[in-house]
């Protein structure tokens, strides 16, 4: 029985100096006070990558002028037995392998790597000379949304749309849930694929508050964070049901073992 015992207050010992060294792995931002947030100081802007679907919008004073840029398609919707068309919408650019639209008037744009203003400005100048010189244009640039993934040790993994024009690493975790537990915060993945279809893999260290500081801390379209398990679970994934019903009669063997001792005693 004094083997039990010992036994007992050994395990007890190794798992509260376990819980007490896994704590100081959980908080984010440990060494916020230590951060030069002046290097953050800029707005980010997202650039158009291939497959972007785009709203391109051409105002003027005078309407007409602007007509023939503004592709439309008819919205059909039924009233009764007949078929009609309601307001016509706008038609969506998709951008190509090539970072192309095809714009009316004007033909082929490249517009992949450009930024909404950059893009914008571009066309704006492309479609001035197909105008009365005292006509000055607007375009504007739109994306519709674009899709992000978020796997791995998250409450919530999934594929989420951006409805906004920018979101951060830490909003697309918000998004999932945030990490649980068993997540390891200095080692969050993000899988990035470029314009020209290469892929490179960034890791994150959420203790460390100059993620904010990071040239990837903005997500792009289509990109996908994988937030590693740490060891706890995945020894827990590997253990099984079996070792769980194991360890389970193990527990009550040494429950039955210790009342026999104190009443045979």
């Amino acid at each position: 029985m004094v083997y039990l015992k010992k036994l007992f207050l050994s395990l007890m010992t190794i798992l509260l100096l376990t819980a007490c060294a896994s704590q100081k792995d959980v908080p984010y931002f440990q060494n916020a006070g230590d951060v030069d947030l002046s290097q953050s100081q800029y707005l980010y802007d997202a650039r158009i990558m291939p497959k972007d679907q785009l709203n391109i919008t051409v105002s003027t004073t005078d309407d007409l002028a602007a007509v023939p840029f503004n592709m439309t398609i008819p919205t059909p919707y039924t009233a009764g037995q007949r078929s009609s068309y309601s307001q016509a919408m706008l038609q969506t650019y998709l951008v190509d392998n090539d970072g192309m639209i095809n714009f009316p008037i004007v033909g082929a744009l490249k517009v992949g790597g450009l930024t909404k203003s950059e893009a914008e400005k571009m066309i704006q100048e492309k479609i001035k000379p197909y105008m009365s010189a005292d006509e000055n244009p607007i375009v504007t640039v739109r994306m519709p949304g674009y899709q992000i993934s978020v796997l791995g040790e998250v409450a919530r993994p999934g594929t989420f749309t951006v409805s906004r024009e920018k979101i951060s690493v830490l909003e697309a975790l918000a998004q999932a849930g945030d990490l649980t537990i068993y997540g390891q915060r200095k080692n969050v993945q993000l899988i990035r694929e470029d314009a020209t279809g290469k892929k490179s893999i960034y890791v994150f260290d959420l203790t460390d508050a100059n993620i904010i500081n990071s040239p990837y801390f903005y997500l792009q379209q289509n990109d996908v964070l994988y937030v590693t398990p740490n060891k706890v679970k995945a020894q827990n994934s590997s253990v099984g049901s079996m070792t769980t019903l194991w360890f389970s009669a193990t527990s009550i063997l040494i429950s039955l073992t210790s009342l026999l001792y104190n009443i045979l005693k």
